[in-house]
């Protein structure tokens, strides 16, 4: 029997996180699914895939706004803004970030209402008819913003689904279960409809996948608001068709490569090579013109945002184009390009069918802290997720590392003391699919690095995780860093702009706020901390420099090492863009 939950009774930030919660438990029950009848726009097997990673990243906004309000709550406004503002982030895809917007539209709504201090009024027949009605314009304001932002709209899409939501929601009796529920209703009617609408749908035999995704999400509210879950609209693991004429019997059992090829869509033969999405920092006007540049160069194209801060997706053939649009537009970064021949779900392009990779039998996934440790780690064999300041990537995105690492075993590298639970989940995910994964509890990057040094690839698997395990546990880390505000520490007080020398996650050394000449301060706190290191003895000395490190540095703590430590050699990388200061390894 499910364990009962107290239902929030009325629209408050309760019951958006609960939303968010239960929007990322019903996509992650339907991913594989979902995936399954991705046709269009490209038959990519990904929708419900990026659909999860979209809500995981909300999710994770959300439960920061609610941190963050401690020991307060945060109003419904607030949580509504978090979650759009982590889907915005982390959008995944046309689908994702078609999703964000969706959310965007909602909380605008919300924002507005919390301006007028509806929060204020007693719970009560006019405070639930309130809410009724701001919930009926925030699925108006959410479809209405979603067409808004896609170039190109097509019918029998997750557009109409939305739009047919906020529809139903129209015609509803003033609470926020009536509300919700009469959406749900129309959004599933609307869905069993989009083989009729879009003909590349109708030839697969399947409803629109983000459609699908957007009816999960709308039945999570429906939960949310009421505590029961609705009748999935995909069938289960047994398969059971469910009601005559309902999307379940439109979603096929087999995978994408039984439905018709990519160039059957409407939108032309074949279709663009790639797909470019990136964040874009611009103003309204520089975004207007970008819309115009990458309309012109592909297709799909997808702008959600506002407030400066904006997502940006599109399928083209010459993504360095798009990328330079951007960069004429603001400042775009987190760009992801994908070719979509190079993934094992897609199928060939112009109707020529290629049989499936074979896996390999070893892999290794990391995460790494920078772009050049990026490239170095990707030049050593392994498959790699980069780690942004203040961004850590969800279990979500490790998962999808080890399907793009297309092996039977993978060792699974975190780099990250806290990304351990986040790490042990995927790596649980992944092993429900037949991958065997061992996780090896890397701390830093350097440890990581030691541990790809001793990687053999013809050894036994179990051979091969205890020498990596062995290497990175005898390798100690140290990271140099600057203080951002005025706290305690393991080594007294520090001061906001101080240079702290981290040693094994705790702070050892606190330097001075960096005058004039910075590299000094950063060469003494450095050298403090390679020699507390090196007292215990050691090898090897790995120095890791961030982007805004110059050379001299390394030269400087080169030469210590030689002149004060004899017989330990030291190698030098750059970590690039996204790196700590300085990251010290000792084996």
């Amino acid at each position: 029997m499910p364990k009962e939950r107290q239902v929030p009774q009325i629209l408050d930030a309760a019951l958006v996180r609960a939303w968010c919660a239960l929007s990322l438990d019903a996509l992650g029950r339907a991913r594989e699914e979902i995936d399954a009848i991705n046709v269009y726009p490209v038959a990519d097997g990904d929708t419900g895939t990026n659909l999860y990673l979209t809500l995981e990243s909300a999710a994770q906004a959300v439960e920061a706004a609610f941190a963050g309000h401690e020991p307060e709550l945060p109003s419904a406004a607030q949580a509504a803004r978090a979650m759009a503002h982590g889907a915005l982030i982390g959008a995944r895809g046309n689908s994702g970030t078609i999703l964000a917007q969706l959310l965007r539209g909602m909380a605008e709504v919300l924002a507005a209402e919390d301006a007028r201090d509806t929060a204020d009024e007693p719970v009560g027949p006019a405070r639930a008819a309130g809410d009724a009605r701001a919930l009926r314009r925030a699925l108006r304001r959410a479809a209405e913003s979603a067409y808004e932002a896609v170039a190109h709209p097509v019918e029998g899409t997750v557009l109409t689904v939305a739009t047919a939501a906020a529809d139903g929601a129209a015609g509803a009796a003033d609470d926020c279960r009536s509300v919700v529920r009469a959406a749900y209703r129309s959004a599933r009617t609307a869905l069993e409809a989009t083989p009729r609408q879009l003909a590349v749908l109708g030839r697969a035999g399947v409803v629109d996948a983000g459609g699908r995704g957007l009816v999960a999400v709308l039945g999570a509210l429906v939960e949310a608001c009421t505590g029961e879950r609705p009748a999935p609209a995909l069938p289960g693991p047994s398969g059971s068709p469910g009601p005559a004429g309902s999307a379940e019997q439109m979603a096929p059992v087999g995978s994408v490569e039984s439905v018709g090829s990519v160039e059957e869509c409407e939108d032309g033969v074949g279709g663009p090579a790639y797909e470019v999405i990136y964040l874009l920092e611009a103003t309204d006007p520089a975004v207007e013109r970008l819309r115009a540049r990458l309309d012109g160069l592909g297709d799909s194209l997808v702008v959600v945002g506002g407030d400066g801060l904006w997502n940006v997706h599109v399928h083209v053939d010459d993504a360095g184009a798009a990328v330079e649009a951007g960069v004429e537009a603001g400042r775009p970064y987190r760009i992801r390009i994908t070719h979509f021949g190079a993934g094992d779900a897609h199928t060939a392009r112009g109707g020529d069918a290629r049989p499936v990779r074979e896996p390999a039998q070893r892999a290794i996934v990391a995460v790494v802290p920078g772009e050049g440790l990026a490239g170095l780690y990707g030049e050593a064999g392994a498959t790699t997720v980069l780690a942004r300041p203040g961004e850590p990537p969800a279990s979500g995105e490790l998962v999808q590392a080890i399907r793009r690492a297309h092996a039977r075993e993978v060792v699974l590298l975190p780099n990250d003391a806290d990304l351990r639970h986040t790490a042990a989940a995927a790596a649980e995910q992944a092993r429900t699919e037949g991958v065997r994964v061992a996780l090896i509890p890397t701390r830093s990057a350097v440890q990581g690095i030691a541990a790809l040094a001793v990687h053999e690839p013809g050894r036994r698997f179990d051979e091969d995780v205890v020498s990596m395990t062995s290497a990175a546990g005898a390798t100690r880390y140290a990271e140099l860093a600057v203080a951002e505000r005025q706290s305690w520490t393991t080594a007294g007080i520090c001061q906001a702009g101080d240079v702290l020398g981290l040693i094994d996650g705790d702070v050892a050394v606190i330097g001075a706020t960096p005058g004039p000449d910075a590299t000094d301060t950063l060469v003494e706190t450095a050298v403090t901390v390679l020699d507390r290191m090196l007292a215990a003895g050691g090898e090897m000395v790995t120095l890791v420099l961030g982007d805004e490190v110059p050379d001299r540095v390394a030269d400087l703590l080169e030469r210590h090492v030689r002149d004060a430590h004899l017989a330990v050699d030291t190698v030098v990388y750059r970590g690039g863009r996204h790196a700590a200061l300085l990251l010290v390894g000792v084996e």
